[in-house]
């Protein structure tokens, strides 16, 4: 592989561990222009007047209503946002879309459904197809007219995407590739026109295919019946002797697994702002039903654990949401290099790559963070909650799903490690002079002063910069013990894991207030959102690092190491109670989570 170019440091994925990021270098939402906010105002009213009134009827999936409102998100733009200018898309990037993926996940399975398409479903052509490809299919698919689908795995081949049995022959004359094999959970397979199939060539080599519904051979089987995301559609898709033109060939023989995992990148990116909007949807119904419900003669809204309970919501929600504006604006500069790796002919872009560390972050924390507001919604309402009476019982089904989608959680926190590791091994990340030289460093550490009377955000800087240097040191006792079977130790791994998340999620969320502290004076919600997640993460951060060490020495080995976490995570606990109150009292207020961080 060709050497990469020097990229600035904040560029660079993974970085965030090694260096410090300065504020003004990160995008943040409140950086959004008036174009961007038109789009995903668009997608609200859209949401507003077409969808949501239908969705009884979306949830039986009433025939032809799904396909409908498609067209019509199609017709306003809502699915070429990212779709170049030439081929009837928008154009508009990556950071543009995220409002109008929000809003259309406010019902999850029609989220589904265009999340679907215009991410794994349309991106492959997007960035691997030819010209007479693109040209030909693109603006069907931007427009809205053919609805697009993903079909990677199959019954035996989940996580092990690329154990796929799919198999594609030459046909004799040289024309069609033959393909055999079914795929599962395929999203949109009922209204899909439009596949992007994987399958072994002659058995061995993985590659893609653009296969059309109309192509022989191709057919769907039932409607699985599903626990959530009803209103969208999930079935197989089944390939008997389907003949596929040799020109729909998608990128080159053999190199499928470079398409498929780099789409996939994307898509995890999609999905944690897909989940942050039915998130935001979520609290705000929490919300409004706590300051409507009276018990003992007052809204449970001013009770202190049901307060506890929102500004928790909106805390990991801030984190999140900051940590999705972050790293896409990040991806979208590092693809504007037109850089690209020559792993495959043609070459791919950097950037689809770059961040595949950050897009995993992004996908377990953010689908998480969906889980956990979508349950301690359903709390709030008690038993109404957990009847259909109530929005909140279907969110929580539909919400579910997240965890699973784009490669489970589990395989998710092992990638983040396993690919740092990678990365190293080919000198593309320095990780183990990084760690060469936290461990000399922690011969001298000096601990964090007395933080009483200090501003709590640069306390809290200080408190990440050592939270990484933990990572980094256990990361090398790990190394040390397991060499580069490291991974095969996988609650080691799932455990640095999510200490990396934990940190990315918190820088992220403090370099947005700091930011927004700068431009506007004054970011008081902001800064309790941050101190509120941070307060939580060194808990969380030591208890992780507890485990992962636990695991790995004993004796005094372990209590000189075990010694080293409590100096590093050094920290006054803040009152909690007392900005969960403020966030609380705020959000009541004004409703909403964007309205609570509104700084104009």
């Amino acid at each position: 592989m060709a050497e990469l170019r020097h990229l600035p440091t904040h560029l660079i994925g993974g970085n965030f561990l090694l260096t410090e990021t300065e504020p003004d270098l990160v995008f943040t939402p409140e950086d959004l222009s008036s174009d961007q906010r038109l789009m995903a105002q668009t997608a609200e009213k859209f949401m507003e007047k077409e969808v949501l009134p239908n969705l009884e009827a979306l949830e039986h999936q009433a025939e032809g209503l799904t396909p409908k409102l498609f067209r019509q998100a199609g017709e306003l733009g809502l699915l070429g946002m990212e779709v170049p200018a030439e081929y009837d898309g928008l154009g508009l990037g990556k950071t543009s879309a995220l409002g109008v993926e929000e809003q259309m996940t406010r019902l999850g399975g029609f989220g589904v459904t265009c999340g679907a398409h215009c991410g794994i479903g349309t991106q492959p052509l997007v960035y691997f197809g030819t010209e007479t490809q693109k040209k030909k299919y693109l603006a069907k698919l931007a427009t809205g007219e053919w609805m697009a689908a993903y079909a990677l795995s199959e019954a035996g081949s989940g996580s092990d995407a690329l154990g796929l049995r799919t198999k594609a022959t030459l046909s004799p004359d040289g024309k069609h590739y033959i393909l055999n094999g079914t795929k599962m959970w395929i999203s949109n397979a009922a209204w899909a026109d439009f596949f992007t199939v994987f399958a072994k060539v002659d058995g061995q080599q993985v590659t893609a295919f653009l296969v059309e519904r109309t192509f022989s051979g191709v057919s769907t089987g039932k409607e699985e019946h599903k626990l959530g995301i009803k209103s969208s559609s999930t079935r197989r898709l089944i390939l008997e002797d389907a003949q596929v033109p040799v020109e729909n060939l998608l990128g080159e023989i053999g190199k499928g697994a470079y398409i498929a995992f780099n789409i996939l990148n994307v898509g995890r990116l999609k999905l944690g702002s897909g989940a942050m909007g039915a998130a935001k949807e979520s609290l705000k119904v929490a919300t409004r039903y706590a300051l409507e419900r009276q018990q003992f003669g007052r809204p449970i809204a001013t009770f202190g654990l049901i307060q506890h309970k929102l500004a928790d919501m909106a805390a990991r929600i801030f984190a999140g949401e900051s940590a999705v504006y972050r790293t896409s604006a990040m991806l979208e500069a590092v693809l504007a290099t037109g850089e690209t790796m020559d792993s495959m002919k043609p070459p791919f872009l950097r950037g689809l790559d770059e961040f595949a560390l950050e897009c995993s972050i992004i996908k377990v924390a953010c689908s998480e963070i969906l889980d956990d507001v979508a349950d301690e919604t359903l709390q709030v309402h008690g038993g109404y909650g957990f009847t259909e009476e109530f929005t909140a019982a279907r969110t929580c089904r539909d919400a579910r799903i997240n965890r699973i989608f784009e490669g489970t959680n589990e395989i998710n926190r092992l990638f983040i490690p396993g690919l740092l590791l990678r990365r190293a091994q080919r000198g593309r990340f320095p990780l183990v002079p990084a760690i060469t030289k936290v461990t000399k460093e922690l011969l001298d550490l000096t601990p964090l002063e007395d933080s009483t009377g200090a501003d709590p955000l640069a306390v809290t800087r200080g408190l990440l910069a050592n939270a990484k240097k933990l990572v980094l040191f256990v990361s090398g006792v790990a190394y040390q013990r397991h060499g580069e079977k490291l991974i095969e130790e996988q609650e080691v791994a799932a455990s640095l894991s999510d200490m990396i998340i934990d940190i990315y999620l918190a820088e992220s969320a403090l370099l947005r207030t700091l930011k927004t502290r700068k431009a506007a004076g004054a970011a008081p919600m902001m800064t309790d959102l941050t101190l509120v997640f941070a307060n939580e993460a060194v808990g969380r951060l030591e208890q992780q690092a507890r485990r992962a060490l636990a695991a790995i020495s004993q004796g005094d080995e372990l209590r000189g190491q075990l010694g080293i976490v409590r100096r590093l995570l050094r920290w006054l606990p803040l009152d909690g109670v007392a900005m969960r109150r403020r966030i609380a009292k705020r959000l009541c207020e004004v409703g909403s989570f964007s309205a609570l961080v509104a700084t104009r």
